[in-house]
């Protein structure tokens, strides 16, 4: 699955809201949805080798395919009990970063893979102003039927990891 980082469906519109094809996850309870113009692949669950020295949330790096991927676990990163893996675990790789020239991959295990949404900007709201420091990882949230989708902002999610860690430059 090819993405590139040229224009992107999803759009910010007036009243600042994003709209566009989202990948629905879950994480503990919780129903998230990243841009899909973000997802690379999903994986089922691998062997993760641990690094040391890094937040509880890197959970390390695996081989993809010959290329190094570093892996966070979603649930660690936002403050939730880490869940016991299953089935239907799986690694999310996502590509993150501005342009083609800094553009790198990351894995984000999550609990498990939803479906692909096509969330309308009249459907979606702006992030609470009590989210506070997690508001800065939430790009919206999307009222669907029954419930909520929290629309992640990945680039941001990411931004606040050591570029060694996530080996920028590969």
């Amino acid at each position: 699955m090819s993405t590139g980082l040229q224009q992107s469906p999803v759009a910010i519109t007036q009243k600042g809201f994003t709209a566009g094809k989202f990948l629905s996850f879950q994480l503990s309870k919780e129903e998230y949805g990243i841009a899909i113009l973000r997802v690379r692949e999903i994986i089922g669950m691998v062997d993760v080798t641990p690094l040391p020295r890094t937040p509880d949330f890197v959970r390390g790096v695996i081989n993809l395919r010959g290329r190094i991927i570093p892996v966070i676990d979603l649930s660690r990163k936002f403050g939730m009990a880490p869940a016991e893996f299953t089935n239907e675990t799986c690694v999310v790789v996502v590509d993150v970063g501005k342009d083609i020239d800094t553009t790198f991959r990351v894995g984000c295990i999550v609990d498990t893979v939803s479906e692909v949404l096509t969330i309308n900007a009249d459907h979606c709201e702006a992030t609470p102003r009590c989210a506070n420091a997690a508001g800065d990882y939430i790009a919206g949230l999307a009222k669907l039927k029954d419930r909520v989708l929290i629309l992640l902002d990945i680039e941001r999610v990411i931004s606040d990891l050591d570029p060694a860690i996530l080996g920028q430059g590969n």
